[in-house]
Order: C-alpha cells, then structure tokens, then sequence
C-alpha cells in the first residue's frame, strides 16, 4: 500500500481541522501519516512516496516551523524524492498566495510533481483578536481538504502519479 505523508502546523486550529480532513479521506487508499511539522523530518518524506504540505499563512508566508519543518529537511532528501507527488492547502486570514508559492519553489526544488493547484482557505482574520482565535473550518471547506486527501491517495494507490 502507498504511503501519504501529510505535514502541517497549526496555531489556531484551522490548518489542523484541514490536515485532518484530508487525512481521513486518504486512509482507505493509502498509508496516511499525519505529521505536525515539529515532528516531522527527512526519514518521513523519503519513507513516503507522497505528500501534503498544510501550512497557516502568517505574514504574508508560511509558518515558522513550518519553514523549520522544511529548513532541516531540504539537503537530507535532496534528490532522494524527485518525481514523487505533492499537493498542498494552505489556511490563510487573507489570499495565501504568497506562502503557497513558497512551498511550490520548495517542492521545485526538490523536483516534487504538484498534481493539484494549491487549496487556500480563507478565514478573513484580519484583526489582532481574530488572527489569534481558535478557527473552525465550515463543512464544505473541509470538503474540499477531504477531496485534497482523496485524489492524492486515491492516484498513488492506481500509480497515477
């Protein structure tokens, strides 16, 4: 059975709800390995044979241990994991456009195959008070994450990708 690897950070709660939808989803087709960031490492993208990358916008870009996640891991499976699927969504108070472009030129890097456009949900927190509260995804958001599961682990399991 194929092996999907999701990995996320969440502050808030929002990116979680949207990682473990697309988990859930993904677990009749593949071997799905939920991962937050801080947990995740090298071994884990190189033991999967594809990935979610599920990350908050703060700034205007990915989170910090978000981009941690990603700063110990680049050189370690540097060409160890070219060709292999990524999709990702990312949870922003505004477009989100910025960070998912980060994880892309990461993914280029690592010459991953995007087999989907990025998922950007938009919370619209744009105050101090709102960006720091607890989100709750809506149903039909987290639809869409679930489908972001289904399709990646639905396209491993038929080698697809």
């Amino acid at each position: 059975m194929a092996q999907l690897l999701i990995v996320y950070h969440s502050r808030t709660g929002g990116t979680r709800q949207m990682a473990e939808a697309a988990a859930d989803a993904a677990r009749d087709e593949a071997h799905t390995i939920l991962k937050t960031a801080d947990r995740a490492g090298p071994e884990d993208l190189l033991a999967a044979d594809g990935y979610i990358f599920c990350a908050p916008e703060n700034l205007a870009a990915i989170s910090g241990l978000m981009k941690e996640f990603f700063d110990r891991s680049y050189y370690p499976v540097l060409g160890g994991i070219e060709g292999r699927p990524y999709a990702q969504m990312i949870c922003a108070g505004s477009d989100g456009e910025n960070a998912a472009r980060q994880i892309a030129r990461i993914a280029t890097g690592w010459r991953l195959k995007e087999v989907q456009p990025p998922l950007i949900i938009c919370t619209h927190a744009q105050t101090p008070e709102a960006i720091m509260a607890e989100k709750t995804i809506p149903a039909d958001q987290l639809g869409m994450c679930r489908e972001v599961g289904a399709v990646l682990a639905a396209g491993l399991a038929l080698g697809v990708f």
